[in-house]
């Protein structure tokens, strides 16, 4: 059912129960892909470039070195897992590479503020769950 999995990756998240639901979601099937997304924000670039003179596909190198543990733990659950970068708006950028690319379904892990305890979602996560024309799985 899924074969073309978007794991949106925010670094500031817990993505300690994603690798199991993958696993859950590529049951049974083979040739499951599972593209691990970060967008860099534009902020982050820019005081990247200013201050520590690092263009975005030096940041994307270092962000990926840091994934590799994460990376290998999605990999035992036997998808296949392709690693990318964009950087931008986190929502615009986000659905642009949904609806540039034919993703089955978007998993995304949930951060909320704290302090709002009003909502359930956070920003990001709230926008793309009722944006996506695609199924969205929102794990804690």
């Amino acid at each position: 059912m899924y074969n073309n999995i978007l794991l949106a990756y925010d670094f500031d998240n817990s993505f300690t129960n994603v690798p199991k639901e993958i696993e859950s979601l590529a049951a049974g099937r083979d040739n499951v892909t599972v593209t691990l997304y970060n967008v860099i924000s534009e902020a982050e670039l820019q005081s990247s470039v200013r201050y520590n003179n690092k263009h975005l596909e030096d940041i994307a190198e270092e962000k990926e070195h840091q994934l590799h543990p994460f990376i290998e733990e999605l990999e035992a659950t036997g998808v296949s897992v392709n690693v990318k970068f964009s950087s931008g708006p986190i929502k615009q950028t986000l659905l642009k590479e949904l609806k540039d690319s034919a993703y089955d379904i978007i998993v995304m892990s949930n951060k909320r503020d704290k302090a709002n305890l009003g909502n359930v979602l956070g920003n990001v996560t709230h926008k793309i769950a009722n944006s996506a024309e695609i199924p969205v799985l929102i794990i804690k």
